[in-house]
């Protein structure tokens, strides 16, 4: 379950936007490698916590040895991994470029790859304003929820259906 909360944009910049509400995500916890293992293990798994967070750490290590190589890094069903350059400004020619005066850094970037590319992500995700009052029927008690698509996850008999119905989203990614 997705939690949201409504963000008004209050950048004047954008009149577009200025002014109206949209969608965050609200991240109650981040979960870091010792937690994620744990959760690993529990889902029974053969290997330790322990040694599934070693595995974990030498991937980390190993995924940034590779982006320093000018390698990109794919996880199927996950991203793949790459490296960006920042630029300060632009030369005006090729001679004149430098990396201390034109490059202010590079950064770690990930782009969704297969099962956690936009489009899969909306079949497969429920979303509920965070804080909301669960609704009562005369026969369930449950909260509503909606997925991007705009169905609300529940059937006629109220069991939980497969949420999306194939839509692309709303561009807002």
């Amino acid at each position: 379950m997705i939690e949201y909360d409504l963000k008004k944009n209050n950048n004047k910049k954008n009149e577009k936007a200025y002014g109206k509400y949209y969608a965050k995500p609200h991240i109650s916890e981040t979960v870091d490698l010792d937690e994620l293992a744990d959760h690993m293990h529990g889902h029974n798994s053969p290997f330790s916590a322990g040694t599934i967070k070693g595995i974990l750490i030498d991937a980390v290590t190993h995924i940034k040895e590779l982006l320093l190589m000018g390698k990109n890094v794919k996880l199927d069903n996950l991203a793949i991994f790459y490296i960006s350059i920042k630029n300060k400004m632009g030369a005006e020619n090729a001679d004149d470029f430098t990396v201390s005066k034109n490059i202010e850094g590079v950064r770690m970037k990930a782009r969704a790859t297969g099962d956690f590319r936009s489009v899969n992500l909306n079949l497969d995700a429920n979303l509920k304003k965070y804080g909301a009052k669960k609704k009562k029927s005369s026969t369930t008690t449950d909260t509503e929820t909606t997925t991007p698509s705009g169905d609300t996850g529940k059937s006629e008999s109220g069991s939980t259906t497969n949420p999306g119905s194939g839509s692309e989203g709303d561009g807002l990614e």
